[in-house]
This record gives C-alpha cells, sequence and structure tokens, in this order.
C-alpha cells in the first residue's frame, strides 16, 4: 500500500484517464439500440425491485448474466435516476482500473517507463476508449478477465501455492457479467501458460478445475433463482447465448463474420497507433525468410523468452484463437488482449525512441497537422461556408445536413475553449525542441480530447430520438392509453428481437407487445414501411386503427386502436 501511495507515476496516470473520460460520458444521448437495451434493465432493477432476471421492453428477459446491470443501479441510485451518464459510469472505472492494473502488473516487472508507456498507448487505444465510454457489458468483462490474469501470474510467481481468492472472485464477478466465458479465458491463458513452462498437465488442470468450479458458484446460485423465475424460456435463452454461440449451433445469426473479420477489428482498433507501426515499415531492415529449421527456432525462441513476455504473448494468442472459433465475431469480444498488445506496442516505441528516432518525429507531425487541421476545418464550417448542397439528395443526405447545421450552432465556451486547447498543443508540438513519444501521447490526449468532449457528441446527437421521445410523451402520455409497439422484424426474428430500444428508455419502459399481447385497445407505435405491410392484416382482424401522431424521425407513427 506505502508503494502505491508513493507511486507518482501512479497517481498521475490516474489522473489522466480520470479526467479525459469521466467528464464526458454523459455527452452523448443514446443512438443506437445497445446501450439502451443494456440500462433500461438496471432502469427495470429499480422500479420493480427485481435484481434476479426483471423484464422490459415489453415482456423481454436480459440476455446477459446481472452483474454489470447491477452496477449501472449502483451508481444511478447514488445520482437518482439512470441516465446516459450514470449508465455509463460502470463501464468507464473498469477501463481505469485495468489501465491500473497494467502498470502496477508491469511496473513491478518490467520498469516504470515501459509500465507507464504500455498503460497509456493501450488506453488511447480506439477499441478500449471507445468501449470505455460506452454503457456494455464488454468492458467490465474486459477488466475482470485481464486482471483476472495479472493475479493468476501472481499465483504462478508464488509456485502454484495456496488458494487465489481474489483471481477467483474476479473470475465470479466475470461470469455474473457474461457468463461462464469468465472463468474459460482466465484459465485456459494461465492453463496454456503452465504447459509452455513445463507444469505437469494433471497438476494443472485440477488445479485451475478446482479454482474455476469455485467462481462458478455465485453464477450457479443466480441462475437458479433466474430459472425459477424464468423457466424453460430462460433456459433457451442461456442456452443459445451461450453454447450455441460458442458451436455455432444457435437458432438464428447473430454478429456472423468471416475467419478474417477478428485480423481487420484488431488492426483498426489500434487506431492510432497502428499509423506509426505503419510508418516504422519503411525504416525497418527485412530479411528474406527461411523456412529450414523453423520449428527450432521457434522453440527455442518460447524457452528463451521471459515469462512476462511469454505470459503476455500466450494471452494474446489463446484469447484471439478462441474467438476465432465461433461464427459470432465482435471486436469488443478482443478486448482483453489489448493490454498485452499494449505492453509490446510500447516495447517497440521504446525501441524506435531510440534506433529509428524519425519515426517517431514523423508520426507526432501528423498527429500536430490533425490537431490544426481540425480546429481550420471547424472554423470553415462555423463561418458557413459549406454549402449544404454538396450533401446531395441521396439517402443519407438529411442526416448529413443535420450533422452540419449541428456543428454550426456549437458555440459554448468550453467547447471553444477544449477546441483550442487542442489547436495549441498541435502548435507546441512543432515548437517543441524535444519531440519524443511524451509529446506524442500529448498530442493523442489533445484530439481525443476535442472529439469526446465537442466533436463526436455533437454529430451523434443528431442521430438521437430523446427530442423526439419527449414529443411523443407529451403526445400519448401514459395517463391516456398504453402504448404497445409493432416490428415485423421483431415478430418474425428467431432470436434476438428488434424493439424501439432507444424510444422506450426515454418514455421509462412504458412500451408494451403489440403482437404477443394483443391488447384491445391502446395506442401503437409502428415506422411507416410496417404500417403499410402490416394495418390491412390488423383492420382484418377487426382492429380499428387511426392514425394520432407522426414523428418526423425515422419515419414512425403512432395509430390509436380498438377493437369492438
Amino acid at each position: 500500500m506505502n508503494t502505491i501511495l508513493n507511486n507518482r507515476a501512479f497517481w498521475l496516470l490516474l489522473i489522466v484517464c480520470t479526467l479525459t473520460l469521466l467528464p464526458f460520458l454523459g455527452l452523448s444521448e443514446y443512438h443506437t439500440k445497445g446501450e439502451p437495451r443494456e440500462s433500461i434493465v438496471s432502469y427495470s432493477m429499480l422500479a420493480t425491485d427485481n435484481w434476479t432476471l426483471p423484464r422490459n421492453n415489453g415482456g423481454e428477459m436480459a440476455y446477459k448474466p446481472p452483474f454489470f446491470h447491477w452496477c449501472v443501479a449502483a451508481v444511478s441510485t447514488l445520482w437518482g435516476e439512470v441516465t446516459e451518464a450514470t449508465s455509463r459510469v460502470p463501464s468507464a472505472i473498469a477501463l481505469i482500473l485495468m489501465t491500473l492494473g497494467g502498470f502496477c502488473f508491469y511496473q513491478r516487472r518490467k520498469g516504470t517507463t515501459l509500465a507507464l508507456l504500455s498503460a497509456l498507448v493501450a488506453f488511447t487505444s480506439f477499441e478500449l476508449h471507445r468501449a470505455g465510454a460506452n454503457c456494455r457489458v464488454d468492458m467490465v468483462l474486459t477488466m475482470l478477465t485481464v486482471c483476472a490474469l495479472y493475479l493468476f501470474y501472481k499465483w504462478y510467481e508464488g509456485g502454484l501455492r495456496g488458494i487465489p481468492l481474489l483471481t477467483i472472485l474476479l473470475m465470479g464477478l466475470g461470469t455474473m457479467t457474461k457468463g461462464p466465458v469468465g472463468t474459460i479465458i482466465p484459465s485456459i491463458v494461465i492453463g496454456g501458460f503452465l504447459l509452455l513452462r513445463g507444469v505437469n498437465f494433471f497438476k494443472a488442470f485440477f488445479l485451475l478445475l478446482a479454482w474455476g468450479l469455485l467462481s462458478l458458484i455465485p453464477y450457479a446460485i443466480w441462475f437458479f433463482f433466474a430459472w425459477q423465475q424464468g423457466g424453460q424460456e430462460f433456459l433457451d435463452l442461456m442456452y443459445e447465448e451461450n453454447i450455441g454461440r460458442m458451436t455455432n449451433t444457435m437458432g438464428y445469426e447473430s454478429c456472423v463474420e468471416p475467419w478474417y473479420y477478428n485480423f481487420i477489428t484488431v488492426f483498426a482498433g489500434w487506431v492510432p497507433w497502428v499509423l506509426m507501426l505503419l510508418i516504422s515499415l519503411f525504416f525497418l531492415r527485412w530479411q528474406k525468410p527461411t523456412l529450414k529449421g523453423w520449428w527450432q527456432r521457434f522453440t527455442a525462441w518460447i524457452r528463451q523468452m521471459d515469462d512476462v513476455d511469454l505470459y503476455s504473448l500466450t494471452a494474446i494468442v489463446v484469447i484471439f484463437v478462441f474467438y476465432c472459433i465461433p461464427q459470432s465475431k465482435r471486436s469488443v469480444y478482443l478486448m482483453p488482449i489489448y493490454p498485452f498488445i499494449g505492453y509490446f506496442i510500447a516495447r517497440f516505441i521504446l525501441w524506435l525512441e531510440g534506433q529509428k528516432k524519425p519515426v517517431v518525429k514523423i508520426y507526432g507531425c501528423i498527429l500536430g497537422v490533425l490537431s490544426i487541421l481540425l480546429f481550420a476545418c471547424f472554423l470553415i464550417v462555423k463561418s458557413g461556408l459549406i454549402p449544404e448542397s454538396i450533401f446531395g439528395t441521396g439517402k443519407h443526405a438529411a442526416d448529413n445536413v443535420l450533422m452540419l447545421q449541428a456543428l454550426e450552432q456549437i458555440s459554448h465556451p468550453v467547447q471553444w475553449s477544449i477546441v483550442i486547447i487542442t489547436l495549441l498543443i498541435g502548435i507546441w508540438w512543432f515548437c517543441s525542441q524535444k519531440k519524443n513519444i511524451w509529446g506524442v501521447l500529448v498530442l493523442t490526449f489533445g484530439l481525443y480530447l476535442s472529439l469526446d468532449g465537442v466533436f463526436t457528441p455533437t454529430i451523434l446527437n443528431t442521430k438521437s430520438v430523446k427530442t423526439v421521445s419527449a414529443e411523443l410523451n407529451r403526445q400519448v402520455p401514459a395517463s391516456l392509453g398504453t402504448l404497445y409497439e409493432y416490428i415485423e422484424e421483431g415478430v418474425k426474428a428467431k432470436g434476438d428481437p428488434v424493439h424501439f430500444f432507444e424510444v422506450n428508455y426515454y418514455l421509462g419502459n412504458r412500451i408494451e407487445n403489440f403482437h404477443t399481447q394483443q391488447p384491445s385497445k391502446g395506442f401503437l407505435l409502428i415506422t411507416k414501411k410496417d404500417a403499410e405491410r402490416n394495418l390491412p392484416a390488423f383492420r382484418q382482424e377487426g382492429y380499428e386503427m387511426e392514425l394520432f401522431y407522426e414523428l418526423g424521425k425515422r419515419n414512425m407513427q403512432v395509430y390509436r386502436f380498438r377493437k369492438p
């Protein structure tokens, strides 16, 4: 404890991560289905006092175990309600904790400079940075998985003696976040590492089996009580999400991607650092590879690696290969490998700093130019020099015009200050005599400052239905009657049904399901396209449908209906 209290680098890292992440969490309204789908579960928990298997979105049960939703509910209780900001706090804290954990792990074994650079590089990768500001379960799961791996290594350093209670706890919370994968991933990584280091297979297997089973106890308890509430429907859902997803036997397609998808997402997820890596390719000496004796060279290389390097490499390879097996692939599944990749990238950057200094300078100059250009483009947009006609009349023309208008209306002094700070950082880089990697990091944080604090929320909020939902709530208040939804795609889907997730969140989870409940009267929220295709059939069933209100956004309509 005293070591941490006296560790200036640790506190600097904590301050930097906190100030560049937490203040901006509530600036973006919900604009995709994923975030409100998760936050509404926490809303239901608080509203119904059901902390095991609450129903929402017209009767749907949550697809994931409840630990993440408990965290959102806890933060929201302190605030007084579930908001965009409170729903994202658990993910942000998880990213900060994982960053600090990685710093402590590598500092003890590799020194402060490399540890600090590793932590900052990983923190500023696009994939982790984005996930840390999202209301999704993946960042919390990633933190629990990675920190469990750090603690497993400490257990290995202690000669595999004793019971790693904190590791078991973290794996247990991981399973309570997204199922058994929270235990499986840390176990197979440390298991693979132990085998590479010559530990007896049966010793490693039975020890890890014992720790894994212990970690599943909280999940088993929750599973039992959730099954009592959800019955066969719950069992079918859990089978689909955990067994079907991994064995490619799901009854419906979910995020199905080709085998090379994971390579692309990791490459894209390391923006902006991938640009430095690409620049370095032109400064390295390349030798023609020889295949003769490659296996002997490879095994010798593995034997000669120190334990930290081998453990980090094992984590990357095992987790990457594991998530290549299922057809269902998403970029966030691979986030547990990012802190370990960040370690190797940091080592490479320090080597470049010493041996190929122009790479760092060129990359820094590019970021500096971007910082200055960002301000210049902002002034051009604010001046109204960009005509709306350049967007034409295509499918997304109206959305692009709204984004342009939103950027033109930026006027708050804090927003101007943030953009100017980014500009000044860009100018400072070119005036500085010492152009090193720490200056590059300042540039990186400067760009994130403008993107997170000004431009991204402004653009994304044009896609939000928050204002439209407020107007809908005034036109069709709960006192006037029950509001139902009908989405043809959701009705026909075999799994993972579609709902008006964002509207339902902003209406306080008051939208019911027209298809399953078959009500005799109320109000129906439906898209124009679905209305044209389905209202004739509803009328044939005896429903009287009267157009009551039209929402301009997303072509939605509200019908008053009754069935005599």
